[in-house]
């Protein structure tokens, strides 16, 4: 089966947790709107979504993935599908559960981190919002980075295996992971080097993913974005304390 992602052409964003599964699993995929053409594509299919005629299963917001005739939104139900066809779950239905739970609290985490430069509303511009983001930032920086860190170098610490959060195989958890550590370095990048030295397995993982060799060569490639100021991982310096 070829899918096709549709997501935003220049950012990585939450469709980078898809493109990471996809690129490990070496599934043959199209990213529609990075084609020709294919911002229009993505917007016809929005429009088609809020047409109250529509009897389909219409997704809230992209990213999305078409499995054939399926339409599946959501990031963590995306990578769910993912894993169970394509080898990056466990086979087991308590450790699918485990790892769509990793993969939740990783969403949860991520939505932090959005909202440390827009804490009040995303419709306004970062400069409208600044003072909030500011003290919002600080937060983020002093409590909940080293919460959810913490709970994943713990996670780690606990299996018998401690190669990946699930065990000995890599899921799309760590690979979601790997981007978290990844966007929070060049978000954060003092806060993140002082945290490396607190949980070194999170970063021992983010390393070992980036050294697998599909993710590799993805990385090296040009359809890897380079984190910007329009996605989740942003850099203010302000923000740095």
């Amino acid at each position: 089966m070829r899918y096709e992602l549709y997501y935003w052409p220049s950012i990585p964003g939450r469709g980078e947790f898809v493109r990471l599964a996809l690129e490990e699993a070496n599934a043959e995929y199209d990213d529609v709107a990075r084609r020709k053409g294919g911002l229009k594509a993505l917007m016809a299919f929005l429009a088609a979504r809020d047409a109250t005629h529509s009897s389909a299963q219409p997704p809230f917001a992209p990213p999305f993935l078409k499995a054939g005739k399926m339409i599946i939104a959501q990031t963590a139900n995306i990578l769910s599908f993912i894993g169970a066809h394509h080898g990056l779950a466990p086979a087991g239905e308590a450790g699918r559960s485990w790892t769509n739970q990793l993969q939740l609290t990783i969403a949860d985490l991520v939505d932090e981190v959005h909202d440390t430069h827009h804490p009040i509303a995303s419709s306004l511009y970062y400069e409208d919002q600044k003072k909030e983001a500011l003290r919002r930032a600080e937060d983020f920086r002093a409590h909940r980075m080293p919460k959810y860190l913490g709970y994943f170098q713990r996670i780690l610490q606990r299996n018998k295996d401690k190669s990946y959060l699930a065990g000995a195989k890599v899921t799309y958890a760590d690979l979601s992971l790997f981007q978290v550590v990844a966007g929070l370095g060049y978000a954060f990048p003092q806060a993140m080097a002082q945290m490396a030295k607190r949980y070194p397995r999170v970063i021992a993982l983010h390393d070992r993913v980036a050294a697998r060799p599909r993710i590799a060569a993805y990385l090296a490639s040009e359809r890897r974005l380079a984190f910007n100021q329009d996605g989740i991982f942003r850099y203010y310096p302000e923000l740095e304390g």
